[in-house]
C-alpha cells in the first residue's frame, strides 16, 4: 500500500468513517476511494482526477490535502502539461478580444454619419439665409408685391359659415391629436412589467472556501442548465440534502444537464472541475466568484 494512501486511510479510521461514508461525503465512487488508499491509480478515469480526488478525500477527513499532494508528489502520476494551472487561473471573464482596425471604424460610422448630416443642415441653413438677406442691387426696382398688397389682392373674405367650417375642421385635429397621445401611452402596469427583470447577486464565499451562495430574484422560473466540456462530477442537491439529480456522475465533453428547480427555493450544484463545465440560469450564464476546481455552488431562489 502507498505511503500516501496509508495515510488518508489512518485518518479517515480516525474519523470513524468506512468507505460508504466517505463516498456518501466526497461523492467519489467507492472504488476509487479504494484505489486511492491502495495507491492503484490505474482505475481513475484520468490522471488529473487523482489530484482532485486525494484533494476531496483529504479535505473530508481533516487532512491538509496541498501538503499531502506535495509530500507525496512523487507517487502520483503526472498531469497534462498546464492542465491544472490552466483551469486554476483561466477564466472567460478574462480573455481579452482584439480590436483590429474594420471593428474600430464599424463603431465609428454611426458618429461619422451622424457628424455629416449635422453638417450638411447647417450648411442648408446658411444659404437659405445667404439668399434671403441679399439686398436688392442699386436702382433696381422691386416689382415683387408685400405682403400686405398680396393678402390684400387674392385672400378672399371669410363668411361666417366659412369661420364655423374652420373651427370645426380645427377641433377635430385637436380631438384627433389627443386621442394619439392618449393611445400611445403605457399604463403603469405595463411599465412595470418592462422593469422586473431576472437578477442574480454576486457571489459570496462561505466559511467551508469551497461553497459560494447567490440569491436569484425577478423571475418566477428557476431553471438550471450545465454544459460539460470534460470530464466532471456533476449533483444538485436540495436543502434536506436530498439529491434531485436523477443521474448523479462524471459526465463528459459534449454532454448537457438540465434541470427544473422551479418548484426549489434553494439548490446546490456540486462541479468535481469547474473549469470543465459552465452553469446557466434560466438561460442567463452565471460568473464564478471564485475560481477553483471543486467547488458547490448554491442558488437561493426567491420567487416573485
Amino acid at each position: 500500500m502507498a505511503e500516501l494512501g496509508t495515510r488518508l486511510k489512518e485518518a479517515r479510521l480516525s474519523k470513524g468513517y468506512s468507505l460508504d461514508d466517505l463516498q456518501e461525503i466526497t461523492k467519489i465512487q467507492k472504488r476509487y476511494l479504494i484505489g486511492i488508499e491502495e495507491g492503484n491509480y490505474s482505475i481513475m478515469p484520468g490522471s488529473f482526477y487523482v489530484r482532485a480526488f486525494i484533494k476531496q478525500y483529504a479535505d473530508a477527513v481533516g487532512l491538509d490535502a496541498e501538503e499531502l499532494l506535495e509530500t507525496y508528489k512523487s507517487e502520483l502520476p503526472g498531469t497534462p502539461n498546464n492542465q491544472v494551472s490552466q483551469s486554476m487561473t483561466s477564466s472567460p471573464s478574462r480573455r481579452k478580444v482584439s480590436k483590429g482596425p474594420s471593428t474600430k471604424m464599424m463603431e465609428a460610422m454611426p458618429k461619422i454619419t451622424v457628424g455629416l448630416f449635422i453638417i450638411v443642415i447647417i450648411v442648408v441653413i446658411w444659404v437659405l439665409m445667404q439668399s434671403k438677406n441679399k439686398a436688392v442691387p442699386d436702382g433696381a426696382v422691386d416689382d415683387t408685391p408685400s405682403e400686405i398688397e398680396y393678402d390684400t389682392k387674392v385672400k378672399p373674405i371669410d363668411t361666417e359659415k366659412d369661420k364655423e367650417h374652420k373651427k370645426a375642421q380645427t377641433n377635430d385635429k385637436e380631438d384627433s391629436a389627443d386621442s394619439k397621445d392618449s393611445t400611445t401611452q403605457e399604463t403603469p402596469d405595463e411599465k412595470q412589467t418592462e422593469e422586473v427583470k431576472q437578477s442574480i447577486s454576486a457571489g459570496a464565499i462561505e466559511a467551508d472556501g469551497a461553497t459560494t451562495s447567490y440569491t436569484l430574484t425577478g423571475t418566477d422560473a428557476f431553471k438550471i442548465r450545465i454544459e460539460v466540456s470534460g470530464p466532471t462530477f456533476i449533483g444538485i442537491r436540495n436543502q434536506q440534502q436530498q439529491e434531485l439529480l436523477s443521474d448523479t456522475r462524471v459526465y463528459n465533453a459534449g454532454e448537457v444537464v438540465e434541470f427544473d428547480a422551479t418548484s426549489q427555493n434553494y439548490a446546490r450544484i456540486r462541479l468535481g472541475n469547474s473549469a470543465q463545465a459552465k452553469v446557466y440560469i434560466n438561460d442567463e450564464p452565471l460568473t464564478y466568484a471564485q475560481q477553483i476546481v471543486t467547488q458547490n455552488i448554491v442558488i437561493n431562489f426567491n420567487k416573485e
